[in-house]
């Protein structure tokens, strides 16, 4: 652990050294942001040294950005450890309300999840994750439960693979060539020309279905939500318990009501 933070501080040493080059970057601003960010996973909170770990940061620099965050209600200290408050998610709000995206595809997913009786979602890229833009979800009871701003692994979720599918080939081999693929499960492909192969299947038939990768038990079928140009602007998915509905229905059965209302959900932000 120790190990790996301290690899971390480096990485984003380096990060902030390049990034200092360019003529409108403002220090202050990113130094406070990567500090938001430290704070994902640590419910217990954390002190000014621990900030400074995980955001590659000098502690004086930590330091001086919680008390700016505390002092407009971003965060909160009790005996020198720092909490987010609720503050934070004005953050996440702002991108909700001013996307079209997510604020078009509410009533989609929720007409695709009264449709199949399935919990459907609407992923995007950031980074070599997903991250959870729009969701909805059915009564069903399932392990894993992501919200909107949940982040997941590309490389074993059906979204994952339909956004990777959409890189240009540059952009696609400089990800696996840097990903750590983790096994998951005891199906989650981690041999990394075979993860490739399929990508690049994915990239032609226009879909992707992950089975029980993520974890043991959840099946997802996914596509993309294609613009004008032949842009794929996110992912739309379906998952569902692998005891309930096989690989060979989701894509007889469920795949043309996903296309279909991935299509709407394009032509509508047209």
């Amino acid at each position: 652990m120790a190990l790996k933070r301290k690899e971390q501080k480096v990485a984003n040493g380096e990060q902030f050294a390049s990034f200092q080059k360019k003529p409108d970057f403002v220090v202050a601003l990113a130094r406070g942001l990567k500090v938001i960010e430290a704070f994902e996973g640590h419910p217990e909170g954390l002190t000014p040294a621990d900030v400074a770990a995980q955001a590659g940061l000098s502690t004086t620099a930590v330091r001086r950005s919680l008390a700016t965050l505390e002092l407009l209600g971003y965060a909160q200290s009790d005996s020198g450890t720092y909490h987010l408050t609720t503050g934070v998610l004005k953050l996440g709000f702002s991108y909700l309300a001013s996307n079209p995206l997510t604020s078009v595809a509410q009533p989609v997913l929720k007409d695709l999840t009264n449709t199949v009786r399935e919990s459907s979602s609407i992923g995007v890229l950031d980074g070599d994750e997903i991250v959870y833009v729009a969701r909805s979800t059915a009564n069903r009871v399932m392990s894993i439960s992501q919200g909107i701003g949940s982040r997941l692994p590309a490389y074993c979720t059906s979204m994952g693979r339909v956004l990777l599918a959409a890189l240009p080939d540059r952009d696609l081999a400089a990800y696996l060539k840097r990903v750590e693929v983790k096994p998951l499960t005891g199906k989650t492909i981690t041999d990394k020309k075979t993860l490739a192969e399929i990508i690049r299947r994915v990239r032609s038939e226009g879909f992707a279905l992950c089975d029980e990768e993520l974890e043991l038990g959840l099946r997802s079928l996914a596509v993309p939500i294609v613009a004008g140009e032949g842009r794929t602007l996110a992912a739309m998915n379906i998952g569902v318990h692998a005891a309930r509905v096989t690989a060979a229905e989701m894509t007889r059965r469920l795949l043309p009501v996903l296309r279909e209302h991935a299509r709407s959900l394009a032509e509508s932000l047209a």
